[in-house]
């Protein structure tokens, strides 16, 4: 009989950790991510400011050229040697 009672209390005691985790999982890791959120904003913060002083004004005009490529293929690569096996 006592067996019986700590199998039922086991049994009890496992579906209501899940019940509960059920209810109150969603909640616990909405508030880790909010907090994560307010951790990244509050370390990265300065890094946007930084890059919003250094952008363009709106309107203006650039144009970035891309370095011209040189064909390498012409280039003489080296010798080529003709090996024979001895035997």
């Amino acid at each position: 009989m006592a067996f019986l009672k700590t199998l039922l209390v086991i049994l009890l005691v496992y579906y209501l950790f899940k019940f509960l985790v059920r209810m109150f999982a969603p909640r616990i890791f909405g508030y880790a991510a909010k907090k994560t959120e307010q951790h990244f904003r509050e370390r990265f913060g300065e890094f946007s400011d930084f890059n919003h002083t250094t952008q363009e004004q709106q309107g203006d005009i650039i144009i970035e050229k891309k370095k011209a490529r040189k064909n390498d293929s012409s280039q003489k690569v080296g010798e080529y040697i003709d090996f024979e096996e001895i035997d």
